[in-house]
């Protein structure tokens, strides 16, 4: 089989144990090994050809990255990172070796855990009984039907669960952050109006996620909190001041 490259995996420690047993992206799957440079080591495999977003490859992936990170600090990859030959990823271990390995140091015995905040579907009522400009739409609505009046009410009631749903979220993250080394906003997501990610103790991680869990529940009546976790901390990849407490 003819390969398109590099694929990486991660960044780890040049000592990181690596099982043998480890399976990579591709059908049938290709085998892992890994690139020493210095004190660094990349986890790597040939790249299939036409590499695509296919869910075995993608389930592949993730399962790799968390054995991989169950055995001590790693630098995780987004699905797809691709490098032309090991001669470009040796040179980037080298020329970033100090930055990876403080980063590698700043979640070493740690762990992501998301949330996202979506509107509640079912809180409709509540948000007729709270808002007042979307109950006066109503009524107007009620009074004297028309598209627009209609088109009004729709973006009023839209905007108005988005809303809760932000709050919510906010106040979700105020609680959590207290237990959290740190904590990182996500890319904007479709229907979602706050992701956010932690970066936990691996010893805490069952207590944080039942707290988050206890918090999704407490306000369901105002959004959709969804935890996942534990995961590879993406999100925490930058230097420490880079990935600093945001204002989320």
């Amino acid at each position: 089989m003819t390969h398109d490259g590099v694929y990486v995996y991660g960044i780890v420690r040049a000592a990181h144990p690596v099982p043998t047993a480890l399976q990579g992206v591709g059908n049938p799957p290709e085998a892992v090994t890994t690139l020493k440079e210095g004190r660094l080591a990349a986890v790597v495999s040939p790249a299939p050809p036409q590499l695509r977003a296919r869910r075995r490859d993608l389930l592949a992936h993730q399962e790799l990255l968390l054995t991989l990170a169950e055995q001590g600090p790693l630098l995780p990859m987004r699905f797809g990172m691709v490098a032309p030959d090991e001669m470009a990823v040796r040179r980037q271990l080298a020329d970033a070796e100090d930055r990876h390995l403080a980063v590698l140091e700043r979640v070493a015995d740690r762990v992501e855990i998301n949330l996202k905040a979506m509107p509640a579907n079912d809180s409709l009522a509540a948000v007729v009984r709270d808002d007042r400009t979307v109950r006066e739409l109503r009524e107007a609505v009620r009074r004297r039907p028309s598209y627009e009046a209609n088109v009004r009410l729709g973006e009023a009631v839209a905007t108005a669960l988005s809303r809760r749903a932000a709050e919510a979220g906010r106040d979700a993250v105020a609680e959590l952050r207290r237990a959290a080394h740190a904590v990182a906003a996500g890319p904007e997501v479709s229907g979602c109006v706050m992701n956010v990610s932690f970066l936990v103790n691996r010893d805490d991680c069952d207590g944080f996620t039942e707290q988050a869990r206890l918090l999704a529940q407490r306000h369901r009546d105002r959004a959709d909190l969804r935890v996942a976790g534990p995961l590879p901390c993406y999100s925490f990849m930058e230097p420490e001041h880079a990935a600093e407490r945001t204002g989320v």
